[in-house]
Formats: structure tokens, C-alpha cells, sequence
């Protein structure tokens, strides 16, 4: 085990060596949006994904809503929005989070002004506020390395509370009957192991897959 651990460290110090890094925290899981904004003559969206980890699911928003793993393969489009699918699905104007409305993703004008909305999500980039607001959010929460947070701890301790239901969208499931741990052998001689918690990942689907 202690030889295997040693050989995981000395390949990440070689891709360390290569220039590999990771992202700087406020910045991990950022997708930028751009099918047709920059066509379109206004910014890209930026989305952040630790803005919405702590609210919902992952299953609630790549399952039920049916945001694509895939680059580029939702085809999202202020179209979309506008129809209540994608952002749309929340960003309504209608809908509510802990009792405030959530605003609308999208409007029908042709101009970036043509809604208050608007600006919220084509804006340049800034990395400084950024920082700053994933700062103040993450303040509360227990951190990983590198300063992420540590998004399974943060639930235990029940800091966050992720939504997996949305009305009009999800079905109501029922528990999965399974919390038992498996092991999964590895292959390669430098890699212990992985340990499956389906306790831990029983959000993903409630029934076993045959």
C-alpha cells in the first residue's frame, strides 16, 4: 500500500514538473457558454459550478433537467431558457429558492439591456470578484486541499442541504435499499483499490441497473 501510495505521489510530482496544475478553487468546474453570445455581440456566460453545488443535486440538474456531460452537446440557447428548459427550468422568474424568486435566465429583447437580468450572466469575466465571492461562500464550509471544499463533509454536517426534487420536472423516487460498500479491484500495480459507497451515491439513481 505504502509502495503504491508513493508511486501516485511521484506521478503527480512529474505532471507538477510538466506545468500540470489545477485551477485555482473559484475557478474549478467553470463552463464557459458561447454557442452564440460572441456572435451576438455580448459576453459569454460564465457558470461556476460551486454557485449551485451547495443548492442542488448533481443527478437533479444533469439527470432531471438534462444539462449534457458532453462540451457543447445540451444546445442551450436563450430560446431554450425562454421555454423553461436548461436555466430555464429555475430561472423563471417564477420559481422560488428558500423563499426568494429566482430570476428569469433570459428575455426576448435583442439587446443586452433589455432586461435588469441580463447582465447577471453576460459579464465580462472578473476574476478578483470571483475570488472573493467563492471566498465568502466557502468560508463556512470544510475545506479539502488546495482550498476546495469538501462538498461530501459539507453534507454530513448537514451545512448543506442540496435539493433533489425540482416541481414540473422530477419524478418522485423512492429510497434505494442499498448502502453497502464494494471494492473494486484495481489494475494498475501503483493504484489501490476503489471503494464504492452506494450510501454516498444513491442520489444518482434508485433502482439497481440491470
Amino acid at each position: 500500500m505504502r509502495l503504491r501510495l508513493a508511486r501516485l505521489g511521484w506521478l503527480l510530482l512529474g505532471l507538477c514538473s510538466l506545468g500540470w496544475s489545477s485551477p485555482p478553487p473559484h475557478q474549478y468546474g467553470r463552463v464557459v457558454l458561447d454557442s452564440s453570445s460572441s456572435r451576438a455581440g455580448v459576453p459569454a456566460v460564465s457558470f461556476d459550478h460551486w454557485r449551485h453545488r451547495a443548492r442542488f443535486t448533481c443527478r437533479l440538474c444533469h439527470v432531471d433537467v438534462g444539462f449534457a456531460m458532453t462540451r457543447g452537446a445540451t444546445g442551450i440557447s436563450a430560446s431554450t431558457n425562454r421555454s423553461h428548459f436548461h436555466c430555464g427550468a429555475c430561472h423563471d422568474g417564477k420559481k422560488e429558492f428558500e423563499g426568494k424568486p429566482i430570476f428569469a435566465s433570459c428575455s426576448d429583447s435583442r439587446t443586452l439591456d433589455g432586461s435588469k437580468d441580463c447582465r447577471r450572466c453576460h459579464a465580462p469575466q472578473d476574476s478578483a470578484r470571483q475570488r472573493r465571492e467563492y471566498e465568502a461562500f466557502a468560508a463556512r464550509l470544510p475545506r479539502a486541499s488546495q482550498g476546495y471544499v469538501d462538498w461530501e463533509k459539507a453534507e454530513e454536517q448537514k451545512l448543506i442541504r442540496p435539493l433533489d426534487f425540482l416541481a414540473g420536472v422530477s419524478i418522485q423516487r423512492s429510497a434505494l435499499k442499498m448502502d453497502k460498500d464494494i471494492a473494486i479491484e484495481s489494475k494498475g500495480a501503483w493504484m489501490a483499490d476503489v471503494i464504492f459507497s452506494h450510501k454516498k451515491h444513491a442520489v444518482c439513481h434508485t433502482k439497481p441497473v440491470r
